[in-house]
Formats: structure tokens, sequence, C-alpha cells
């Protein structure tokens, strides 16, 4: 990669962020159930009832995490925000016994459920948005029983999903 495109995709990520965070966010709303006094909630969309983080950004799981364990970090971490734990309320429809904390390697505190590290996904621009679904097979938004819901494909996900050359980290 050249050295001006190693400054510009990062530079032009920047500019989307910030653009974001500063857009009018008057059309967008909070999916029903969440509170926006609720750190973690459940949204109902068109796969189901889903956890949702406080601000109704869609929480995902990432089927190469193990343990409780998440193996998310760097570019990784900057496409798949994990959510970061807070001792805080809870919306209607989370178990909060599912809910838990792993200290990552790069000493953020993160949300687990069920035993799942949860991420947001950078592509999800507003609340009820689920583009990470299904990202490389990987991905998947996870239900309040804290399993991740699967979207069917012409092949199934390979047991090992670094086989035939796929990324693991859909970014």
């Amino acid at each position: 990669m050249s050295r001006r495109a190693r400054f510009f995709v990062p530079s032009m990520i920047a500019v989307a962020l910030i653009a974001a965070a500063c857009g009018d966010d008057s059309t967008s709303s909070t999916p029903a159930g969440v509170g926006s006094d609720a750190w973690i909630a459940v949204a109902s969309t068109d796969l189901g009832e889903i956890l949702v983080a406080g601000d109704g950004l869609t929480l995902y799981g990432f089927t190469v995490d193990t343990d409780g364990t998440s193996a998310c970090f760097e570019e990784c971490a900057a496409a798949w925000p994990p959510l970061p734990y807070e001792d805080d309320a809870v919306g209607d429809g989370v178990d909060a016994s599912l809910l838990g904390s792993t200290e990552r390697d790069d000493g953020l505190v993160q949300a687990v459920y069920a035993g799942q590290p949860l991420y947001t996904f950078a592509g999800d621009a507003s609340p009820g948005d689920t583009t990470g679904q299904g990202v490389n097979d990987v991905w998947y938004v996870v239900d309040p029983a804290g399993a991740m819901i699967a979207v069917s494909s012409a092949e199934p996900a390979p047991e090992d999903p670094t086989e035939a050359g796929a990324d693991p980290f859909g970014y």
C-alpha cells in the first residue's frame, strides 16, 4: 500500500466517524422498549428480538471468541467496537443474570452476555440497523437468551472460519 493510501484511508474513516457523531439525529429513533436509562436492552427487528445497546445500536457476537474472551483487537475492534461493561440498568427482556464482563488485553472491561462478548458495528449508522448481521459468516446478532441468530446461506459457515481463506474479522 502506498504511503499516501496509508494516510488517506484512516483519515477518511475519521472524517466519516466525526460526521456521523455531529450529524442531525432528529430522524433517528430508539427502538421500542429501549429506555434512555438502559445500558443494554431488547428490541424487536426483522431478525426477531435482539440485544441492543442503550442507544439502540445492535449488539453482535463473534463466533471466533472462545470461553468469554474476545479475539477482536486493533483494526477488528475499530470496525466492531466492544461494548464497555457498565453496572447499570437493563431494559425489559434482558436477563441480568446472564450479564458479565471480561477484561480485554487492551485494558477495556467488555460486556459479556451468556458468555458471549458483545460488540456494536461501525457500519450501523442508526438504531435498528443490522448491517453487520452474517458478515463473513462469523458476526451475528444476539437474542435475549444469549444465542447468536444465524442467517441462512447456500453454504453453512465452516467450523473454523479461517478455512477457505475467509477473513474471520469481517473488516
